[in-house]
């Protein structure tokens, strides 16, 4: 092997880089790479199919059975698992122990490692079958990883060819420095966690579980839930501008967010990131050609309409006070009209699948108006929240206007009753609870939310619609625990309501909606949302 003056050694912070060791499965970038190591006077050793990609572009490279005597084996599940090589990547050549070591047995010691692991995470996520996913579980790799990873003093590790260009430029340039070591490390080390827990959590909830992350439901996986979360976005600053805020995700997040394109606009903030998605997901579970005006992750408006200029029209109708600096999210394309009815008010964000070339153009003219072109939101079904050190976790809820399910407690709602109750308790289930929500004609005329009594949300909602109630249908998030809801909102006008049911005062619920002749229809499922 060759000298090592570890006396000098330990004083050094940067180390040159004269072998590496490269065992890849992404080969993003690879061969401009190694061309470079390789121009810097880097000895390049590699395995498989690695060393064959390489050698097919002209490259040298020492296989690594050379180094180690002996052929991979079973079917190229061990191949670097040898003590030529690990000794090579794990001696700490401040100790003169190690170096007579690697001396005695003729290991020459590795400056640099490269190596990215077998894509587990996306072969599961294509639904990849239980003996596919077992054989894309890497071994070999995480190990070299968290060896050169570990001996970072000594070693650099590259898990990304993110940081070839860096890489390359430190060893042209005299070495890797201890900065940059560390730095890769903590990279290193990170991405092994995440790949392990890509592996538990697929393990717990195999190829049903859309999250990937486990059913908390399940008495195996409530047990282990791994989340390793990258930061993707720094904020300027959370709710408010004393707490400091970032995004972050998985490595595989599909979130809607993650697609999406910022036509232009301001940056978005913590509070921006928060309505918006609260806006995406109630529109996207409205029907074709909805609106919604979001403020604080409470409707203002919803509704549906012919055209999307016509919803938002009448969206913005349902409230107009509360919609100043709001989020208005459409489920469908934003044309001229539509940009031009948003542009005459001041809201924060406009988000939609699409805009037509004339709609930005109008809407460009409100500079620091944030527009979004958005994907759907994802199957993600997590809801995960903290509380003090701890996490509470829980199957996102999911609303269905399905009514196979429901059950007719006084006359048949008519079929613009049922249109619109349908549209009602989709609004209810997004709604800050104590929810009640006031629908006519295919649009939210008022919203009562986040009331601590049931009465009071129906008494806020009842204010905020005037005159516009009669006619209206009720959507309510949980039962009636009296008669009392119900009794008002049909004096006021309401004529039919929807709501879970199972109160033990349930037929004096079902009393009052008949005395009123109001059309009562239990769901059978609640939705609080905290």
């Amino acid at each position: 092997m060759g000298n090592v003056d570890t006396g000098d050694r330990k004083a050094m912070n940067t180390i040159p880089v004269t072998r590496a060791l490269i065992s890849v499965s992404d080969k993003t970038g690879l061969v401009a790479f190694t061309e470079e190591l390789v121009a810097s006077g880097v000895t390049i050793v590699s395995s498989g199919g690695t060393a064959a990609y390489l050698e097919s572009a002209g490259i040298a490279v020492t296989m690594v059975e050379t180094v180690t005597g002996a052929k991979e084996m079973l079917g190229g599940r061990v191949k670097t698992l040898h003590p030529n090589i690990h000794g090579a990547i794990l001696a700490d050549l401040g100790e003169q122990d190690h170096v007579d070591t690697l001396a005695e047995r003729g290991i020459e010691p590795f400056q640099l490692v490269v190596s990215n692991l077998y894509p587990f995470e996306e072969v599961t996520a294509n639904g990849a079958d239980h003996a596919t996913a077992i054989e894309h579980i890497d071994i070999g790799g995480p190990t070299l990883i968290r060896a050169a990873a570990k001996n970072h003093a000594w070693v650099a590790i590259v898990v990304s060819p993110g940081r070839y260009k860096e890489v390359a430029a430190a060893v042209a340039g005299g070495g890797t420095t201890a900065e940059l070591r560390a730095d890769l490390a903590r990279e290193a080390f990170f991405r092994t966690a995440s790949y392990d827990a890509s592996i538990v959590n697929w393990l717990h909830s195999g190829t049903e579980n859309s999250s990937g992350v486990g059913d908390p439901a399940d008495s195996q996986s409530r047990h282990r839930l791994v989340l390793p979360l990258t930061l993707r976005s720094a904020l300027r600053y959370g709710e408010n501008p004393h707490q400091p805020a970032g995004l972050y995700a998985t490595g595989t997040s599909t979130g809607w967010w993650a697609g999406t394109d910022q036509v232009q606009g301001k940056e978005m903030s913590f509070n921006n990131y928060a309505d918006a998605d609260a806006a995406w997901r109630l529109v996207n579970d409205l029907p074709e050609t909805s609106v919604v005006i979001m403020k604080h992750m409470n409707a203002c408006g919803a509704a549906t309409a012919a055209t999307t200029a016509e919803a938002f029209a009448k969206a913005w109708e349902g409230d107009p006070q509360s919609s100043f600096g709001s989020v208005v999210a459409c489920n469908a394309e934003v044309d001229a009209e539509t940009a031009e009815a948003v542009s005459q008010y001041f809201v924060e964000i406009v988000i939609a699948p699409g805009f037509t070339h004339d709609a930005l153009s109008l809407l460009s003219a409100k500079e620091n108006l944030r527009v979004l072109a958005a994907p759907p939101p994802s199957n993600f079904d997590l809801d995960i929240r903290t509380i003090d050190a701890g996490f509470l976790v829980q199957k996102r809820d999911s609303i269905t206007t399905d009514s196979d399910g429901w059950t007719f407690q006084t006359r048949q709602p008519t079929e613009s009753e049922s249109n619109d109750l349908a549209i009602a308790w989709v609004i209810a289930a997004h709604t800050k609870s104590n929810a009640i929500v006031l629908v006519k004609d295919r649009a939210a005329i008022a919203v009562g939310a986040g009331d601590q009594s049931r009465i009071g949300a129906a008494e806020r909602a009842i204010s905020k619609a005037g005159d516009r109630i009669v006619g209206s249908v009720c959507a309510s998030d949980a039962f009636f625990p009296f008669r009392d809801g119900t009794d008002v909102l049909a004096e006021a006008g309401v004529t039919a309501i929807i709501e879970p049911g199972g109160s033990i005062r349930d037929e004096e619920v079902i009393q009052s909606a008949t005395d009123h002749d109001v059309a009562l229809v239990f769901t059978s499922e609640r939705h609080f949302k905290h």
